[in-house]
């Protein structure tokens, strides 16, 4: 059988896309499937759904930090989020993070890995801003970008072709029904199977005939 081809579209700003992403690329090593990152903007998905931030609703905010705890410890992600996250979530854009990042995939899209996490640690894990250029430069310098790759990158943010590229990824998961993040569309058998959020990876296999085999230390 061919390799099946799992494309995860995912935001930093999302706790729950950091614990797919860090899942699903540790089992790219294990299931016979090719995933494939793609950077979109979940602000944009949220308002062409209507849908609304899990802690607008002040109950389902009071389970989102002990279910994002949790699933931290269970899948050996070092997420940290507290209530006053939430606040901080609110008042931070990425969308110039996720420029960065796409603009990375359109260049050297090797580094989309490593780069995608560094943003994820610093915001998730440092609890630091990642919307001002000085710490996209940081990010990349962590992420082993060479200063003259992250200056291109730098300057590419801000051009029409990026732009695009990120508002096409994001029309493209919410054409296969995203309404939120993480997105997981696997193709198998000729059509696209969506799965949302970070905890139907074992249904995923099972749809996709790959055995799951737990969270699977890094």
């Amino acid at each position: 059988m061919g390799r099946t081809l799992v494309e995860l579209f995912y935001d930093v700003v999302s706790p729950y896309s950091w614990l797919g992403f860090e899942v699903l690329c540790r089992y790219q090593h294990i299931w016979n499937i090719d995933l494939r990152l793609r950077p979109a903007f979940l602000g944009g998905i949220m308002q062409a759904t209507g849908n609304k931030p899990p802690a607008m609703l002040p109950k389902r905010g009071e389970y989102m930090l002990k279910d994002v705890k949790r699933m931290a410890k269970y899948y050996q992600v070092p997420v940290k989020i507290s209530e006053g996250d939430f606040q901080r979530i609110f008042g931070t854009s990425t969308l110039g993070a996720m420029r960065f990042i796409t603009a990375m995939d359109m260049t050297q899209p090797g580094y989309l890995e490593p780069l995608s996490r560094e943003f994820w640690i610093r915001f998730w894990s440092q609890r630091e801003d990642i919307s001002q250029p000085e710490n996209m430069l940081a990010v990349a310098r962590q992420a082993g970008l060479s200063s003259e790759l992250t200056q291109k990158l730098l300057e590419m943010i801000s051009s029409p072709a990026v732009k695009n590229r990120l508002k096409e990824t994001t029309e493209e998961a919410i054409k296969y029904g995203a309404f939120g993040m993480p997105a997981v569309v696997a193709h198998f058998n000729g059509e696209p199977h969506l799965f949302f959020g970070c905890d139907r990876l074992e249904l995923l296999g099972s749809v996709i005939g790959e055995k799951w085999l737990g969270p699977v230390p890094s």
